[in-house]
């Protein structure tokens, strides 16, 4: 069983989002809040497997509060909840520790996918809006050392999971098998010390492995 938490400040989009959430067979809403503040409180103390943090709420916004609980709360994965697929606070939402982001408007087919998709481990990087995100706010290519800890078959990994490609994506362009892939993006993750996939594409960006509007 997924269990989710939903914070956000309109008691409407909790209750839709809950209606949708609990009609499946496989996820659990055990917890709401209002604020930033109470979304800690309440993650902390009923340690959900995912967190639908909305970006502007009251007392703490959802970045601040994010950037306070993914140490304290490792294990668990933040989707930001957002009304425009270019807000610019989605650019902190993922230095923050964010796993990705949703629209409020998304179906909820897309809404169940989001929850079932970052609590699998992977990352909400299919949108070309988040590829468009990461690309605007990577920073100048800077001496990454950790990078020489990674084999020739990891870096290719790495720059095509920078691109937005899935597992299976991956595995027929190098032409090997998705569980082989699984395995060089873990092995990726672990070297970089990195939370997810996320993570990973800013670390890319980041040290000039990939160039922002490169394909």
């Amino acid at each position: 069983m997924i269990t989710v938490l939903l914070a956000d400040d309109q008691a409407l989009v909790r209750g839709g989002f809950r209606l949708i959430l609990d009609a499946e067979p496989d996820i659990k809403v055990i917890a709401e809040a209002a604020d930033g503040g109470q979304a800690i409180g309440k993650a902390l103390q009923a340690r959900p497997d995912v967190v639908l943090m909305d970006i502007r709420m009251p007392v703490l916004d959802g970045i601040q509060a994010t950037r306070q609980l993914v140490p304290q709360l490792p294990a668990a994965r933040v989707v930001m909840l957002t009304t425009f697929d270019l807000d610019d606070y989605i650019v902190d939402a993922f230095r923050a520790g964010a796993s990705g982001f949703l629209l409020k408007t998304a179906p909820p087919p897309q809404l169940v996918a989001a929850v079932r998709t970052v609590h699998a481990g992977d990352a909400l990087l299919a949108p070309a809006s988040t590829r468009r995100l990461i690309e605007q706010f990577a920073r100048p290519p800077g001496h990454a050392p950790a990078l020489d800890l990674l084999t020739p078959r990891e870096h290719d990994v790495l720059r095509l999971l920078a691109r937005g490609l899935t597992n299976a994506e991956i595995a027929r362009q190098l032409v090997v098998e998705p569980s082989t892939i699984k395995s060089h993006v873990a092995s990726v993750l672990a070297k970089l010390g990195l939370r997810d996939r996320v993570q990973a594409v800013i670390a890319a960006y980041e040290t000039g492995l990939i160039q922002p509007g490169q394909t």
